[in-house]
């Protein structure tokens, strides 16, 4: 099977990565009126479609900065259906019950309902991870905070007052107690199709 011909567009990827405002600013130019749009002609406002945008921008970051992601399709196919599952997940969330949605514009791009797919499951597992790591105690959560954002072990046992061996020791128990809980959630199984 041939690898997956990465798209042009990945400049948009790219620029979010960077934080370059001209690439940010064009896709706010190109890609978010159509979402909007869609947004306002199925129970939303202006408003409520600006922040399934910025959540969508956020999960696209976060993406390509903890998975890599590439593009191997139009970025408007991918960011418009991303936006759309927002949305929906939003309408039945706040009514509970069975959405009735204009169909009209969306995509058939295969590459898109793909990478949509895998975003959403990366942002489910980042969820319950998130969820799950608030379970742990203060002493874990501060000691695997200081290791995502200190990258040598001595550093942080340093930063945190302990010995090293400790530091490592408890940084094994943290991470064993959070996989834990994690793999005991109802929702992990499901995450995992």
């Amino acid at each position: 099977m041939s690898e997956k011909k990465i798209h042009e567009d990945q400049k948009y990827v790219d620029g979010l990565l960077q934080n370059n405002s001209f690439i940010i600013q064009a896709i706010y130019d190109k890609f978010v009126p159509k979402v909007v749009n869609y947004i306002k002609q199925n129970s939303g406002d202006a408003d409520q479609a600006q922040d399934v945008i910025q959540e969508t921008i956020f999960t696209i970051y976060n993406q390509a900065k903890e998975k890599g992601l590439q593009l191997t399709c139009p970025f408007d196919a991918y960011f418009f259906l991303l936006c759309k599952r927002k949305w929906l997940n939003t309408l039945k969330k706040k009514n509970n019950k069975e959405v009735t949605i204009n169909e009209a514009v969306l995509s058939k791009d295969d590459d898109a309902q793909e990478l949509v797919f895998e975003t959403a499951l990366f942002e489910e597992k980042q969820a319950l991870f998130n969820e799950m790591f608030q379970k742990l105690g203060a002493a874990c959560k501060d000691l695997i905070k200081a290791t995502f954002k200190i990258k040598s072990m001595e550093e942080v046992a340093k930063s945190l007052g302990v010995t090293y061996a400790y530091a490592r020791k408890k940084k094994s128990l943290c991470i064993g107690q959070l996989t834990k809980l994690v793999q005991e959630s109802p929702k992990f199984n499901q995450l995992n199709y």
